[in-house]
């Protein structure tokens, strides 16, 4: 189980920072470069790298380098993880939830004793 749980770190990690958001719905569309990736942030191309080894590092990108240009693709396979994970945890509270409503009923259709009961 830590396995699958830094594994999920290391994707809710990634996806927690709106650069890396971007350049993965950019990459939806398909492989891009480094370059490519880059040009519609405003900051230095280290910093853009870093956001790209922590893609990379995640899982959620690939890259190949072919002569001078490197080209990142997107691998989708572990926000599939999260996705379970997420409906796991959404079941489990919605089910509370449900035990919630049904025992709140359950106290609101008893009969409630009059002003002089007690």
């Amino acid at each position: 189980m830590p396995n699958e749980h830094d594994s999920l770190d290391t994707v809710f990690h990634a996806l927690a920072d709106p650069t890396r958001r971007a350049v993965l719905q950019r990459l939806t569309r398909g492989p891009a470069s480094v370059s490519e990736l880059a040009d519609p942030f405003e900051m230095a191309l280290p910093s853009f790298l870093q956001h790209l080894r922590v893609l990379e590092d995640s899982g959620l990108v690939r890259s190949r380098k072919q002569g001078r240009v490197r080209t990142c693709e997107m691998a989708p396979e572990p926000l599939g993880e999260a996705e379970r994970w997420i409906a796991d945890q959404r079941a489990l509270w919605e089910d509370r939830l449900d035990r919630l409503a049904a025992y709140l009923d359950t106290l609101q259709s008893r009969p409630q004793p009059e002003d002089g009961d007690a």
